[in-house]
């Protein structure tokens, strides 16, 4: 299973990569890999403000329909339209091509309380 060290993790297995006040989201291969092939990203609606915790959009595959949650507050900037036309790029890459979506992040220390990728670990080994 990938895991990228440089990354923080969500206990809803998403991730995300602090880029300033930024955060560009996605869901792990973890999370990928347990939902099996994706056909259909309901995507987060540019300009939309998400509260840590809240449903932000769905990821719909062969086996199940999953959202996506919001680990951390603010407004999202942009959203990876190149999900609608491919969804599989989750499935092909979730930690590069496969982002969801960036998240103007309300205050730059919420990210922090993210887990690091061996709390990461930890919590999908049990």
């Amino acid at each position: 299973m990938n895991i990228p060290d440089d990354l923080r993790y969500s206990s809803d297995h998403e991730w995300g990569r602090l880029e300033g006040d930024l955060l560009r989201l996605g869901i792990t291969d973890f999370a990928q890999d347990n939902l099996g092939d994706v056909v259909f990203l309901q995507l987060p609606e540019l300009g939309a403000a998400v509260t840590a915790g809240s449903s932000m959009g769905e990821v719909e595959s062969t086996k199940s329909v999953s959202d996506v949650y919001a680990p951390v507050e603010g407004v999202v900037v942009e959203v990876n339209a190149d999900l609608e036309t491919d969804p599989q790029l989750l499935n092909r890459d979730p930690y590069g091509e496969g982002w969801i979506c960036v998240i103007r992040l309300s205050d730059t220390s919420s990210a922090e309380q993210m887990m690091d990728a061996a709390a990461y670990r930890a919590l999908i080994s049990d």
